[in-house]
């Protein structure tokens, strides 16, 4: 195995089919940032969501998608002129992908396109232990889906980060308070029917106990472009804290640790996981 890909994986390297794979979305992850940062896209765009944080800023659980958001809206971008780019730098590496864009049935904001790739041949290149070879399915495919959102809602901050494998480069990415804003629009207002994304619960959790502000102006900018604040007055910090109570009040704590439980090492955290706990949290949180 090339020693730099080698470098990638990490220690102790997993023993679990789930665990491999996971890795393997890691490295791919980080490899299209590469890949993107070579055709200087972060000119244009900026990083955000779970995988920024996972990546960039420390976030302890796993994340699958990699989200973007531009600097500026732009009703012509598409993703299709970086497909060979990204195609390419993975293929440095060992990893065959596909690059596809996704068809879109009806007209949105959000461009996606999917990296796709054999999870058997994806574990060959990784030369992961037998016993994991011989558990996989040799159709299944790994998937990971890049999302750009071409009109983003006003009031954002960015910074550059800077990644030291496997190779150096520089990410533009949003900033912890700007990210905190769209992890807390995402929890108040999730449309998921039935369902509860327990992920976002765990970040915000995360976010209470290690970065704690929250760009209440761009919640305030992407509440108002989905629709779900109309008010002829700012988003308050009162009016703020009302809803969050209410959504913790609401939330089903059980289906909430059942959702993020494959995304994290260390499931023992859930069980601090109750109304409470979540209140504590929201007490954490200081608007900027």
């Amino acid at each position: 195995m090339d020693k730099l890909l080698e470098s990638l994986l990490p220690q102790p390297r997993p023993q679990t089919q789930e665990g491999m794979v996971n890795a393997i979305r890691e490295i791919m992850q980080s490899l299209a940032l590469l890949g993107l940062w070579r055709t200087k896209f972060f000119e244009h765009a900026a990083f955000y969501g779970g995988t920024a944080l996972r990546i960039l800023y420390g976030l302890d659980r796993f994340s699958e998608d990699l989200d973007f958001s531009l600097l500026k809206p732009s009703v012509d971008f598409s993703f299709q002129s970086y497909g060979d780019a990204l195609q390419n730098e993975l293929l440095a590496y060992g990893f065959l992908v596909q690059f596809e864009t996704k068809v879109k049935s009806t007209q949105t904001e959000i461009e996606s396109a999917f990296l796709k790739a054999n999870t058997y041949q994806q574990l060959l290149v990784i030369e992961a232990p037998q016993a994991i070879l011989q558990s996989t399915n040799r159709q299944a495919i790994l998937r990971i889906k890049l999302e750009v959102d071409t009109n983003p809602p006003a009031g954002f901050d960015t910074e550059l980060k800077y990644v030291f494998t496997p190779l150096q480069f520089a990410v533009r990415s949003y900033t912890l308070p700007s990210l905190f804003a769209g992890k807390m629009h995402a929890l108040l207002f999730r449309k998921w029917k039935n369902r509860v994304k327990g992920r976002d619960w765990y970040d915000f959790a995360w976010y209470a106990s290690k970065h704690r502000e929250l760009n209440l102006h761009h919640l305030e900018m992407r509440m108002r472009q989905s629709g779900d604040f109309d008010a002829d007055r700012p988003l308050s910090p009162e009016l703020f804290h009302s809803m969050l109570d209410q959504t913790i009040n609401q939330l089903n704590v059980d289906l909430a640790k059942n959702e993020a439980v494959p995304f994290i090492s260390d499931p023992r955290i859930l069980d601090l996981w109750s109304h409470d706990y979540f209140r504590a949290a929201a007490r954490q949180v200081v608007l900027v």
